[in-house]
C-alpha cells in the first residue's frame, strides 16, 4: 500500500512538474520567435565527416550532436575581455560582450545576439523538458539554450556552451 501511495505520488508531482514547463514554455514562444521546422538547409553546408575535421571532438559533440560542456569549466564563463563571440563552426557573429552578463549558471550568457537574425530559436523537447535551443542561422550550430529569466531590456537568458563559440577580441 505504501508502495502504491508513494508511486502516485511522484505520477501526479510529475505531472504537475511538466504542466508547469508547459505553462512556461508557452509563455516565452513568443518572445523567443521559436520555430519547429522540418530539417532545414544552411549556407554552410558540410558532411559529419567534414564536420569531424574542422572540430574538436569536443566541439564536435556539443555543435553537431548538440550535447553540454560542463558547468564554470568553459574557456568563456568568466571571460570578461571587450570583443565578439563568432560560432566555433562557421565564424559567423553571434554576441557581443557588451551583451553579456553573469548569470551564475557556469556558461557564457548573453541577453541579446549582434543581430537577431544570427542565432535562431527552435522548440527542444528533449530530455523529458521543453525548452528553447538556440541554432547559428548560418550552420545551424547547437550554441546552448535560451531563457526567458535574463535582465532587462530583453529579459532572455542565451545561455551558450564555450566551445560553441569562438572569441574576437576588439581592437584597440
Amino acid at each position: 500500500m505504501k508502495t502504491l501511495l508513494i508511486i502516485t505520488s511522484f505520477i501526479v508531482l510529475g505531472g504537475y512538474l511538466i504542466s508547469q514547463v508547459s505553462k512556461q514554455s508557452q509563455k516565452s514562444k513568443g518572445k523567443m520567435g521559436t520555430k519547429q521546422e522540418a530539417k532545414k538547409t544552411y549556407e554552410v553546408q558540410k558532411s559529419e565527416d567534414e564536420w569531424k575535421k574542422i572540430l574538436t571532438p569536443e566541439q564536435y559533440y556539443v555543435i553537431r550532436k548538440k550535447g553540454t560542456e560542463r558547468a564554470f569549466t568553459g574557456e568563456y564563463s568568466n571571460n570578461h575581455e571587450k570583443g565578439v563571440y563568432l560560432c566555433a563552426a562557421c565564424g559567423q557573429e553571434l554576441f557581443s560582450s557588451d551583451h553579456k552578463f553573469e548569470s551564475g549558471t557556469g556558461w557564457p550568457s548573453f541577453w541579446e545576439p549582434v543581430k537577431k537574425e544570427n542565432v535562431e530559436a527552435e522548440e527542444d523537447n528533449s530530455l523529458f523538458m521543453r525548452r528553447t535551443e538556440a541554432l547559428c542561422s548560418r550552420c545551424g550550430a547547437h550554441l546552448g539554450h535560451v531563457f526567458d529569466d535574463g535582465p532587462k531590456p530583453t529579459g532572455l537568458r542565451y545561455c551558450i556552451n564555450s566551445v560553441s563559440l569562438k572569441f574576437a577580441k576588439k581592437k584597440d
